[in-house]
């Protein structure tokens, strides 16, 4: 049955290595899946992807960052997740609209119905079944990014720590206003049991699913 389950989280939470334990998972079980991620999973959003997270771009503004963020959106959503739903395959996607409220509304203070609306219109309304948000100490998760590969340190992570904990926050607030789409983990667990907890919670969503409409439009 097609499903959208989307992964949030701050910088350093293990988006990335749960994603693939659940894709295996699926996929073991006999499920079709894609995964991709945000900004990215084209070739048109991976060169905003790098515009986006090159640490030279300090100049670039709140604005400009959240309209460049809702164009890679929109081609991922239009090129990749609609037609994989269509074809009835589970797509995982590594951030996704939320992302933009948490980091573009609650760390650069811009209007969250601003974003909304303009979220929207780049989704064309596409909203995930399921929201699984990692929740990990800022310094923490930072602490784990810089460890890793020297290339994956960008400019989004180079923000303020006062930024990325007013992002976990607007992370949190943003669950709990729509508690019955998120699931919160504490993402400094094991590996193991955070996989656990993420694979119980997804079969039941995937149990309880209705049958996907088909979109008003074709883009």
């Amino acid at each position: 049955m097609a499903s959208f389950i989307t992964f949030e989280g701050p910088e350093g939470s293990g988006k990335s290595t749960q994603i693939r334990l659940l894709a295996e998972a699926l996929e073991r079980s006999g499920s079709r899946v894609t995964s991709t991620r945000e900004p990215g999973g084209t070739p048109i959003g991976n060169a905003v992807r790098a515009i986006l997270l090159d640490r030279r771009h300090t100049e670039m503004s709140p604005r400009a960052e959240t309209l460049l963020f809702n164009a890679a959106r929109a081609q991922i959503v239009d090129q990749v997740i609609r037609p994989a739903l269509q074809a009835g395959q589970i797509v995982l996607c590594d951030r996704y609209a939320d992302s933009t409220l948490a980091y573009q509304g609650y760390g650069h203070g811009q209007s969250l119905d601003d974003l909304r609306r303009l979220g929207a219109y780049a989704t064309g309304g596409l909203t995930p079944d399921l929201t699984i948000y990692l929740d990990i100490d800022v310094r923490e998760g930072l602490r784990r990014k810089q460890a890793g590969a020297a290339d994956e340190w960008n400019r989004m992570e180079e923000k303020t720590l006062a930024y990325h904990q007013a992002v976990r926050q607007g992370y949190l607030a943003l669950a709990a206003a729509e508690a019955q789409r998120w699931l919160v983990i504490d993402a400094g667990r094991s590996i193991d049991a955070i996989h656990g907890e993420i694979m119980q919670r997804v079969q039941t969503t995937l149990l309880c699913l209705p049958p996907r409409p088909a979109p008003d439009h074709q883009p």
